[in-house]
């Protein structure tokens, strides 16, 4: 007979505001959906850890460009019947008891009660759909229900400077989290005792003397309730806080790999370190696989290509003669042509395949094919999905510096800068011979 007493989980991935600090990556679609590792969505890292755990009810919330991510979920994740098992997106909806948009992460939980009280948890889970690592949530909820707590916080440990731009946790010998702090100065650090006590630092890195909150949490159902009911609208600046004072809270203190990919720069480091010899993020681990939409592409084709180094290539991609592809990730239907040059280039490929009548109607119109042209010369640069660069483009190999934010060249193409990171938007048209 199955064990009556196993918990009954509910998985709840945060979508994320307007996602403003991966704009424009997010200027169509909401932060979950934005393309990652050449073939996945962000979304796809969360819920795999979900699914890998034997958690298989997950809720998705969002209220900002959902279109994009309800397509990739309702094409990726289909659960057989005897499984009870689902993915579903909960969008922001007007109701009689409520207005409609979420305020804050507390309180698109709240609004959602209605349909989680359906499946009569034990425990929720509370995930961020924009971080990259991978957990044993079941590990995780074992601690919980062990240490006797209402609320258990994932933890990481960091240094003393990246300290200062995390919620800091303050804990006991046995993993009680006695106090939070939000984005603490050095000073603030230093005299406060803030540093890990030595009978929990275990193995970890003896640089990481603090503690920071990953934004991942475990709550008793009852406690879920209870923390909510009230008009705050955060979790990490107001609810935890609360909580400490009047719940027993733990840290589960996470010592593998940990990325916030949430701004144009850590999305774009995050990637290419897939193509190291052993990256620190994993796809190729078969015992806890990233799922995604299954496309039934043919796989890459390279029709000459002397020189591909440290990169990825998806399936549907087509080389013909380039010539060099180095630390780049490249997705899905790319085609690259002759004598092109790509260093530290992201692609995010395209959602189809030009027919033979649609190239006909580019000759005439003198618009490049989707994809990137010949002799081209790329680095430093992201380039989203369905991008037309035409031959003879230099991006981002002349030394140019442009402010962060929206530029345009006097030939009228529009581009994205952020920190030195070119970024080509989706469906942009690049002219031959464009420099930028």
């Amino acid at each position: 007979m199955a064990n009556t007493k196993e918990p009954r989980v509910l998985a709840i991935i945060l979508g994320g505001g307007k996602g403003t600090r991966l704009y424009p990556l997010t200027k169509e679609r909401s932060k979950p959906a934005v393309p990652f590792g050449g073939k996945y969505r962000i979304v796809d890292i969360p819920i795999s850890n979900c699914i890998n755990s034997g958690y298989r009810k997950i809720y998705l919330l969002t209220q900002f460009n959902s279109a994009s991510l309800h397509h990739h979920i309702t094409n990726s994740y289909n659960f057989d019947r005897f499984s009870k098992g689902f993915v579903e997106i909960l969008a922001a909806e007007q109701t009689l008891e409520h207005s409609g948009w979420f305020e804050g992460t507390a309180d698109a939980v709240r609004k959602n009660f209605i349909h989680f009280k359906s499946q009569n948890p034990t425990h929720y889970i509370i995930l961020s759909g924009d971080q990259l690592y991978r957990m044993d949530l079941k590990a995780f909820m074992d601690s919980h229900i062990a240490s006797g707590a209402d609320i258990t916080i994932a933890t990481t440990a960091v240094n003393e400077q990246d300290a200062t731009g995390f919620g800091i946790m303050k804990i006991d010998s046995k993993n009680a989290i006695t106090e939070f702090i939000e984005k603490p100065s050095v000073e603030t650090l230093n005299s406060g005792n803030w540093k890990i006590p030595k009978e929990a630092r275990g193995n970890l890195p003896k640089e990481k003397e603090y503690l920071a909150s990953m934004g991942i949490y475990i709550f008793n159902a009852k406690t879920m309730e209870e923390t909510l009911d009230n008009d705050l609208t955060d979790f990490g600046k107001e609810i935890i806080p609360r909580a400490i004072k009047n719940k027993k809270v733990n840290s589960y203190i996470f010592d593998g790999y940990w990325e916030d990919i949430g701004t144009i720069r850590s999305f774009y480091n995050a990637t290419l370190e897939l193509t190291k010899d052993i990256p620190p993020f994993n796809f190729y681990d078969a015992d806890a696989p990233i799922y995604t939409h299954m496309r039934n592409l043919p796989p890459p084709k390279i029709n000459g290509a002397p020189h591909i180094e440290k990169s990825l290539l998806s399936e549907g991609c087509v080389l013909i003669n380039s010539k060099m592809v180095k630390n780049s990730v490249i997705g899905v239907r790319t085609i690259i042509c002759e004598g092109a040059e790509l260093d530290g280039v992201i692609t995010m490929g395209a959602d189809f395949y030009e027919n033979e009548e649609r190239k006909a109607e580019n000759v005439t119109s003198k618009r490049p094919n989707v994809g990137i042209g010949k002799n081209c010369k790329i680095s430093k640069t992201i380039i989203d999905k369905d991008a037309a660069i035409g031959d003879d483009c230099r991006i981002n190999v002349d030394g140019k510096k442009y402010p962060d934010g929206e530029n345009k060249l006097p030939n009228g193409v529009y581009f994205y800068s952020s920190d030195g990171i070119i970024v080509i938007r989706k469906g942009s048209v690049i002219p031959s011979g464009t420099v930028i």
